[in-house]
């Protein structure tokens, strides 16, 4: 591999992260934008801050299961990288473009799976890393169901008596807060993925080792997920923040505080989870918590519709890239 392709996968890889802001920039910002604490500029200014700060809070759990847990980093090139991360990216686009709020890091898991199948069949697959992904494809929503809905009527429980006036402009300044904490969790889990591609791509290459993660890599990762954020993926923005249920300021924190505490049991266990799955979970045991009837089942059906296909979709758009690169590469 010249050096020159070498730089131009990590500026893919950088590129893939940079849209995986723009397009979970509705996860971080939607419930604050539409429930009008802050106006959409603010909001993604506010997000793609924390994002980067999630660099002094996390350990680096999450890129050590993509980077040395998804495929057998022996197995690995650079035709399979171009493969997992053009995938990815073209299935990010798709979705975008569509108005979907699917999952970039199972876009990208898939890409990887779809490209070194590809090249050398299941032998390249770890299984234990492969495994809690696809387990937590349920367990991630499910426990921001759980625990937002916990919140919703701890809440009620708490403040009943208190005039809706007063709930709303408590809640006003505390959804800053936890819309924070949901983008530090965003960035804690998401940016890492990219970590971990880069530190496959590097160890492929003989240029590191399977024990250190350059530095330059995790700062790196860290602004491109920060600047697509900042520039926020609009057409998601309407779908997660009122699509699926009716929020105001005490759901919208209840939501967001349900999926950041989901997000930091994930990083800390280094487990790669979707932070779409996460958010749309929260936001419907938000909606739950008041009554079944306050979710729009529909919406919410096509959405896990979209989770169901985001991995074969995406593996198969990287097998197709794969093929090229093996020409062109």
């Amino acid at each position: 591999m010249s050096m020159t392709v070498l730089v131009g996968l990590v500026a893919l890889a950088l590129i893939f992260d940079f849209i995986n802001g723009f397009h979970d920039a509705a996860n971080s910002i939607a419930t604050v934008v539409t429930t009008g604490v802050l106006k959409p500029f603010q909001a993604v200014l506010w997000a793609a801050s924390f994002n980067m700060l999630a660099f002094f809070f996390f350990e680096l759990k999450v890129a050590a299961t993509v980077g040395k847990g998804i495929v057998d980093p022996s197995f690995i090139d650079h035709i399979v990288i171009f493969g997992a991360l053009s995938g990815a990216i073209s299935w990010n686009l798709i979705t975008w473009w569509l108005g979907i709020p699917s999952s970039s890091s199972h876009a990208l898991i898939g890409g990887m799976i779809g490209a070194a199948m590809l090249k050398t069949g299941p032998a390249a697959l770890m299984g234990t890393g492969i495994a809690k992904t696809l387990v937590f494809i349920l367990v991630a929503p499910l426990l921001g169901f759980v625990l937002s809905s916990l919140i919703v009527v701890a809440t009620a429980w708490l403040l009943r008596g208190t005039t809706p006036r007063r709930v709303d402009r408590w809640f006003r300044r505390l959804q800053l807060l936890s819309s924070g904490l949901y983008s530090l969790g965003h960035g804690a889990n998401d940016a890492q993925k990219t970590m971990g591609i880069i530190w496959l791509l590097l160890i492929s290459a003989n240029l590191t080792s399977r024990d250190h993660l350059p530095s330059w890599v995790i700062w790196s990762a860290y602004l491109a997920i920060g600047l697509g954020t900042l520039f926020g993926g609009w057409r998601i923005v309407k779908t997660m923040g009122q699509g699926i249920t009716r929020l105001k300021p005490v759901g919208g924190f209840a939501a967001e505080t349900g999926g950041a505490m989901s997000l930091f049991i994930a990083s800390g266990f280094g487990i790669p989870v979707s932070t779409t799955h996460t958010i749309t979970g929260s936001i419907v045991g938000v909606g739950a918590a008041d009554r079944m009837s306050a979710v729009r089942w529909a919406v919410a059906g096509r959405i896990v519709w979209a989770w169901i296909i985001t991995i074969p979709a995406s593996g198969m758009l990287a097998a197709v890239a794969y093929l090229a690169g093996s020409k062109f590469l």
